[in-house]
């Protein structure tokens, strides 16, 4: 018994020695401090999905995204956002695909390197939700569109010590109402967005 001893003794004292560091972000809005926030690119994703063909559902992903949030906690309704996606940072399972998405049969990304979207009004929801509406610009076309976001968490980035932000969000769109139609309804016409934004203060 007494030779297992130490071994007890260690193992009693692992926990303390190699307890994970806390989490820098959290979903509290008391974290977060009025300011303008510029786009951290390397962390904020828009993801979309199509169906294609009817036998499965098809994700790619866009990065390298630009632009800032005007924000105030205490007048949420009052925030601005404006973002810019480059259209040429498109990637899928597909490198051939990936061609074919930036070039004038689909994006036009020659013609059209970026999308963007332009906040117009807020709407506070329940549980740190917010509806967004905006004008989305896609393949030279304007309408109007909304996103559901939600407000996933804020704190100090240990890594730069900027002020961080971060939302997650939803968009749907028809894709031929921004003229972009090759293979409808094969590849169908609607299209969902996923997006990951992440912030830091200016």
């Amino acid at each position: 018994m007494r030779a297992f001893l130490p071994a007890i003794a260690l193992l009693a004292a692992v926990p303390a020695i190699s307890q994970a560091p806390a989490i820098p972000g959290a979903p509290e809005t008391a974290r977060v401090t009025a300011g303008t926030y510029k786009v951290e690119p390397n962390h904020t994703q828009v993801g979309f999905a199509v169906d294609h063909m009817g036998f499965s559902i098809f994700r790619g992903v866009f990065t390298g995204a630009s632009g800032t949030l005007a924000l105030d906690p205490a007048n949420p309704t009052k925030a601005q956002l404006s973002v810019s996606i480059p259209i040429a940072s498109v990637q899928t399972s597909n490198p051939k695909l990936n061609e074919e998405l930036v070039s004038a049969d689909w994006f036009d990304a020659a013609q059209f390197p970026n999308a963007t979207f332009v906040s117009t009004a807020i709407t506070v929801g329940p549980n740190n939700t917010a509806l967004v509406d905006g004008n989305l610009t896609i393949h030279g076309v304007t309408k109007a569109a909304r996103m559901q976001v939600h407000f996933h968490g804020a704190g100090t980035n240990p890594m730069d010590k900027a002020l961080t932000v971060g939302f997650d969000a939803r968009m749907g769109f028809n894709r031929s109402d921004f003229g972009v139609t090759k293979y409808v309804p094969v590849v169908s016409d609607h299209v969902e967005l996923t997006i990951a934004g992440a912030f830091e203060k200016q």
